[in-house]
């Protein structure tokens, strides 16, 4: 029984410092550090951040497509793997698809609300 709270202690700690060292290690933007705007790929660091820690309300709000973009990725690894899909990548495309709808849509409300805070400001 204690071995087995030592190593839950282990892991908790060591996830601890992981998301720790990962929160001070983020990559910058090139694209926000040339013109101030956002690239539609920036929050999804901070988002998977946030994933790890449990708080998917502030995962989905920093950048909506991460879990479909994690299911995205999991599923290419399980299928070059097992041999998921057809073999004209059906399911593949679809959420390709429907990862770049996502990503696309945020990106544009934000530029909206981001041109929107200008004008009003």
């Amino acid at each position: 029984m204690l071995t087995k709270n030592i190593v839950g202690l282990n892991l908790f700690c060591s996830q601890f410092v992981l998301v720790n060292w990962l929160q001070n290690h983020l990559i910058h933007c090139p694209f926000k550090s040339l013109t101030g705007i956002d690239c539609p790929g920036c929050g999804f660091q901070r988002s998977v951040l946030a994933f790890i820690q449990g708080d998917f309300y502030k995962s989905f709000s920093l950048y909506p497509a991460t879990v479909p973009l994690i299911l995205f990725f999991l599923y290419g690894i399980a299928d070059k793997h097992l041999k998921l899909d057809t073999s004209s990548s059906i399911v593949k495309k679809a959420m390709f698809i429907f990862n770049g709808s996502i990503i696309t849509l945020s990106y544009i409300v934000k530029l909206w609300s981001y041109a929107h805070y200008k004008t009003s400001a």
